[in-house]
């Protein structure tokens, strides 16, 4: 469908009146006027088709009750409700392939979308090069509603990387606060060899020696360990399996393999003072047996299977990660795991983490016309964030949800038609992920500390299952301020296009040969040289530049985010 343009004075009159109305015209077809869209009552009359690209994930590409991409639960709701047909034009599978189709649609080889959800910096950046994607900074002023201002205003970094000459070119898709890591230990060994949870680096030391010598699953052999992380990827996955928590206890905030603002200067984290004593305890304990010895070949997941076998007896990652190693508790007898916080630095400081504020953004093609129906398509999504109307326990009865007697349920078993898995309509939508604002997890918080349920919300999260991985939220959430989001969140500088991929290259390889002692711990000395002088001296200066511009205009309070 072709849209030509809007009816600007009797819409602006419209808003003006505070009214959230607006019309459009559009044509059904050559040498037919279609009659214009018009909201009423907070629906379209007639129907006002708006167009989006999707990344098809692994949730979002299952339906049920013969439903598909563009005939489903939600898009019908969206027809029913708002007058609004959401029809996905452009697809793409996993995201190199969807990258692929929006440079295609780039050259003109596949057409652009109305909305265009990004999740690719270098991709976003060519997009804004390129002309073709909407400056918003005045229809997020003018259309974005209250509620979402509030949200917005919370993470004005997220819009740094759509940020050009003091204009804005798309936003955060649902921006919100990931939760934190928390340490996930085997309590039985820890009961069974008389430890305490640890808290400090030597307390951790103590437990993991212990763990691998002290045969805690009580067969006679050596055949456990203390510490489970891969490190094949990255030593700071900022998800599951992850070390960060070892390098955070010597450098503080300057965490490997991301930037931090630090008093105005971007600086990179695996070039920081402690990397070497961190790199120093991880080669001895590698050397002792702690850790996994195929730490550096196995994956982030692949990790998981020796603590899931009962094997090890710590590991770090989300909350959820419980339910993806809680099967140990299953096959061992008297097994059980606990979660903790993560040990506190030398200084006697927490330790951090990477944190992530949104995946990905929102664009929009430049001729799109009809912002103000984006925005109340995408505010009424978030009322499942919040718990209020249409989506007041979830998205869809049925799917995400079902009442049984009287009684709003959440295990997709007891569903009148009992599902083998909860369904997710949210991902069904231009989303890829649903919005939320639960943060790092204040649901759980809430009512671990009296909150009633009150809520969809809250009942979603009363949801009797996995007590571990409610304690773990709770956790994340009381030690919230310990996510580290990366300062630099930009498309890739020009020298890092040509050097970044030989420096991260060179920066494992020299961290792992370190743990595994085939170089001597001097080498990181001479791995911070060769950074600096093989382009990550120009880098930074070229990240700092960076910085600098897109903080150069308050687009903040140019939004009416302020």
């Amino acid at each position: 469908m072709k849209m030509k343009k809007t009816c600007a004075a009797a819409a602006s009159a419209l808003v003006m009146a505070g009214m959230l109305a607006g019309c459009v015209s559009k044509d059904n077809g050559p040498g037919t006027a279609a009659p214009e869209a018009a909201l009423k009552d907070g629906k379209y009359d007639p129907v006002l088709t708006i167009t989006t690209a999707k990344q098809q994930d692994e949730n979002a590409g299952k339906y049920i009750n013969g439903e598909s991409l563009n005939d489903n639960v939600m898009t019908r709701w969206g027809v029913d409700h708002l007058g609004i047909k959401i029809e996905t034009t452009l697809l793409g599978g996993d995201a190199a392939n969807y990258n692929t189709k929006l440079r295609l649609a780039l050259t003109g080889s596949e057409k652009l979308p109305d909305i265009i959800p990004v999740y690719d910096t270098s991709l976003e950046n060519d997009l804004i090069q390129s002309g073709q994607v909407k400056e918003i900074t005045g229809d997020i002023q003018k259309y974005m509603p209250d509620r979402l201002k509030e949200i917005y205003k919370q993470y004005p970094t997220t819009f740094n990387p759509v940020i050009q000459d003091g204009k804005v070119y798309g936003m955060a898709i649902s921006p919100n606060l990931t939760e934190g890591e928390v340490m996930l230990v085997r309590q039985d060994w820890l009961d069974k060899l008389n430890l305490e949870v640890p808290t400090t680096i030597d307390e951790f030391e103590k437990v993991i020696a212990a763990f691998t010598n002290d045969d805690p699953d009580g067969n006679g052999k050596k055949d456990t360990y203390g510490f489970d992380f891969s490190g094949k990827d990255s030593y700071n996955t900022g998800w599951v399996s992850d070390p960060v928590m070892i390098f955070s206890t010597y450098t503080g905030k300057h965490l490997p393999g991301q930037w931090y603002n630090d008093n105005g200067k971007l600086t990179y984290g695996s070039v920081a003072d402690g990397n070497k004593e961190a790199l120093a305890k991880l080669r001895d304990w590698y050397s002792k047996g702690y850790l996994n010895k195929e730490l550096a070949t196995q994956g982030a997941w692949d990790a998981l299977a020796d603590f899931t076998e009962g094997k090890a007896g710590i590991i770090i990652g989300r909350p959820w990660l419980y339910g993806s190693v809680k099967d140990v508790e299953k096959n061992i007898k008297g097994a059980k795991i606990s979660a903790h916080p993560t040990i506190k630095g030398v200084k006697e400081d927490k330790t951090y983490q990477s944190g992530q504020l949104n995946d990905g953004v929102f664009m929009f093609n430049k001729n799109f016309t009809n912002m103000e129906a984006f925005f109340l398509y995408y505010d009424k999504l978030y009322d499942a964030a919040f718990g209020t109307g249409d989506f007041k326990y979830g998205y869809a009865q049925g799917y995400d949800y079902d009442v049984v007697n009287g009684e709003v349920v959440f295990d997709s078993a007891k569903f009148n038609k009992p599902l083998d898995a909860i369904q997710a309509p949210g991902k069904m939508t231009f989303t890829k992920n649903t919005p939320s604002v639960d943060g790092p997890g204040k649901s759980y918080y809430d009512l671990a500390n009296g909150a009633k349920p009150d809520n969809g919300i809250l009942m979603r999260a009363a949801a009797p299952v996995d007590q571990t991985a409610k304690d773990g939220f709770v956790i994340s959430y009381e030690n919230r301020d310990v996510l580290l989001p990366s300062a630099f969140n930009g498309a890739p500088t020009k020298t890092m296009q040509s050097s970044w991929e030989q420096l991260t290259t060179m920066e494992k390889e020299t961290f792992t040969k370190i743990i595994y002692s085939k170089e001597p711990l001097e080498a990181y000395d001479e791995f911070v040289k060769q950074w600096h002088e093989k382009g990550g001296t120009q880098i930074t200066e070229e990240v700092n530049d960076w910085y600098k511009k897109t903080n150069e205009v308050d687009v903040m309070s140019a939004m009416g985010l302020k």
